[in-house]
């Protein structure tokens, strides 16, 4: 069991435990699209790292963590970890297409993702760390496969990019306590993320840009 697993299944215990847990925040997070905003989907492995990246992006409302693209109806947590479900670890982004466009969202996640390893992402593997990109319409899937060709043709590469675009599916909100994690969780957050090597990996591919 890795650290994030560990880490998770503690919080999970004190979640349960604590007034917070009579609220259910994950029914928030059901609420249908607002007038006036669009929506993304993604998985970038770890999504406790995809609300981090996509909160930081102006533009952006709202970034669900949950879970989307497999064969049981409500999945949790511990199902999705046995890599038995089919079930993708995703975010759901919410954005106003009036000061950020889909085309900026989908940079956003090429520079936050190892767009090289289709297998898991960073040191977490399996199936539920896959990456992908989840489209809503024609339109994102036109920009998507756009902007997966020219980073191919920006970074020379030799091989096919291992992400696929896929159409949206089911996207159910994950548990209360990984919403917001890196926010309510600060010090085990980053001790994760920093010893699962994202952001040293993430400079590599993007020597340019400046790591978290």
């Amino acid at each position: 069991m890795n650290i994030r697993a560990i880490a998770a299944l503690v919080l999970a215990a004190v979640f349960a435990a604590s007034p917070l847990a009579a609220k259910d925040l994950t029914q928030e997070a059901l609420a249908p699209l607002p007038a006036g905003l669009a929506e993304a989907t993604f998985a970038s492995g770890c999504f406790w790292c995809g609300e981090k990246d996509f909160e930081a992006l102006p533009g952006v409302t709202e970034v669900i963590s949950g879970y989307t693209g497999g064969r049981t109806p409500n999945p949790t947590y511990g199902e999705v970890g046995t890599n038995r479900t089919g079930h993708y670890e995703a975010i759901r982004v919410r954005f106003d297409p009036k000061k950020l466009s889909y085309e900026a969202v989908l940079e956003h996640f090429w520079h936050n993702v190892d767009y090289t390893d289709g297998e898991g992402q960073f040191c977490d593997r399996g199936e539920s760390y896959r990456p992908a990109i989840f489209v809503h319409d024609e339109a994102q899937r036109a920009a998507a496969e756009a902007s997966k060709a020219a980073l191919a043709e920006t970074k020379k590469l030799t091989a096919p990019i291992p992400v696929p675009i896929l159409p949206a599916a089911t996207f159910t909100p994950a548990e209360n306590y990984h919403q917001n994690y890196y926010k309510t969780n600060p010090i085990s957050y980053a001790f994760y993320r920093n010893g699962c090597g994202r952001d040293a990996r993430l400079q590599q591919l993007w020597p340019e840009r400046t790591s978290h």
